[in-house]
């Protein structure tokens, strides 16, 4: 940024992301940067300008209404877009224009930084491919209720219910995520186009893209507000089949290739319409048992993503030193573990790590996805669901990027999972 001098990295020396920190010391920067921006360089037929104005014109179907959105929200951070002045909570147009004046710098601010982050991601994604890698990413299943997407598709979305789960074994009222339902009906007569914005929208950054809560696109389960009965909408399994398809063809129209979180309880006929589409479920391995048994990883289905865990669960780690010895006898009748040793079975160690991930790198899957403290053998976890607090969504790896090619324990790591991907087919040898 202009005016000399470089950021402090205090943030940079945490063992964990602090956000109000990062915030606290990128914000005043990137302000710094924007202003100089649009001072010297806005408005030119500099290189940049012109790259940005491209951007806006690009992204004209979301940007405007998103970066209002951030400016109001910053002019009062703490208010709700639904106690905002009926004229703007309801999106009167007049009011509407008069807002984008008034804040017109700050919409500009906030269009300028997501023209920066999509930068950055092309820039990634090109140097990736470069190396023969593509982009996987992630498509969340609702969104917040304080949101510029709620405040934008009001009509769209039932801010009088929320989605969540219905009672199972593990819940025995269920779950209730505190975010608003979709109006299938109006989504479909509006011809899912907001869904089909979003599949292009992130077909602009990433190759694959794994579908979250899939089983939500098929039939949510709605909680009213009102405290009344909780339904699936829609009601009944022919129409939840129609949606679901019509909702993952809207996803995938722009070409990325999709893969379905299918976890969790869901029932038989959403497994079978993803078959029919060829789209992959995950097959998780600490899961895939007969009631007792293990399933042997070589049996999975080449339509799957085999995966050691996900987001929600304990690492590979401390999974392995939680078992019980019923379920680590059966684990070791499959041929990836048999070549364990008693001792080398009891603990968390290099051998019991090593055949672990080859089980599910000689998967039957086509495809793999290892969450990272798993191929490193680290024991943090990154999210307790049910809980909230600094422990969730903060863990950081314990290299920087430039140290994962210097450092010898971390070279150890990623040479095995080479290695392993080589012997598997999964991967050439570079």
């Amino acid at each position: 940024p202009p005016g000399g001098g470089a950021p402090p990295h205090g943030p940079r020396e945490s063992r964990s992301v602090d956000y109000g920190a990062v915030r606290a010391l990128k914000g005043p920067w990137l302000r710094r940067a924007f202003e100089h921006f649009r001072r010297s360089v806005a408005g030119t037929r500099a290189t940049r300008a012109r790259a940005f104005e491209r951007f806006r014109e690009e992204q004209r179907d979301w940007l405007p209404d998103y970066s209002l959105f951030r400016a109001l929200k910053g002019a009062d951070p703490y208010s709700w877009w639904q106690a905002w002045p009926p004229e703007l909570k309801d999106r009167d147009a007049r009011a509407m224009e008069r807002a984008h004046a008034k804040h017109a710098v700050d919409c500009t601010f906030y269009e300028w930084l997501q023209w920066l982050a999509n930068g950055q991601l092309e820039a990634a994604r090109a140097a990736a491919r470069e190396h023969g890698v593509l982009l996987a990413g992630d498509l969340p299943f609702m969104v917040a209720e304080d949101s510029a997407d709620a405040w934008t598709r009001q009509r769209e979305l039932r801010l009088d219910a929320t989605v969540g789960t219905p009672p199972d074994d593990f819940s025995k009222e269920g779950q209730d995520w505190g975010l608003p339902a979709y109006r299938w009906e109006t989504i479909a007569e509006n011809g899912f186009d907001w869904l089909r914005q979003r599949g292009r929208r992130t077909a602009e950054g990433f190759d694959l893209v794994r579908v979250d809560h899939v089983v939500g696109f098929y039939r949510t389960f709605t909680r009213p507000k009102d405290k009344s009965k909780p339904y699936f909408s829609p009601s009944r399994e022919p129409e939840q089949i129609r949606q679901g398809e019509a909702v993952l063809a809207a996803l995938g129209e722009a070409g990325t290739a999709l893969v379905a979180e299918d976890l969790g309880t869901v029932p038989p006929f959403v497994r079978r319409s993803l078959t029919k589409l060829g789209v992959p479920g995950f097959r998780v391995l600490r899961w895939e048992k007969d009631e007792a048994l293990f399933r042997d990883p070589a049996d999975w289905p080449k339509l799957s993503v085999g995966t050691t865990g996900t987001h929600d669960t304990d690492t590979i780690a401390r999974w392995w030193e939680s078992l019980e010895t019923e379920e680590r006898t059966e684990l070791r009748k499959l041929p990836a573990f048999s070549r364990l040793g008693n001792s080398e079975a009891l603990h968390f160690g290099e051998a019991a790590h090593e055949a672990i991930l080859d089980a599910v790198y000689s998967s039957g899957s086509n495809l793999l996805l290892l969450p990272v403290q798993d191929v490193f053998g680290l024991r943090e976890r990154i999210n307790l669901p049910g809980t909230l607090g600094a422990g969730n969504w903060t863990w950081r790896m314990p290299w920087t990027s430039a140290e994962l090619l210097t450092d010898a324990g971390a070279r150890r790591h990623t040479e095995r999972a080479a290695r392993l991907a080589h012997a598997s087919k999964r991967q050439p040898r570079v």
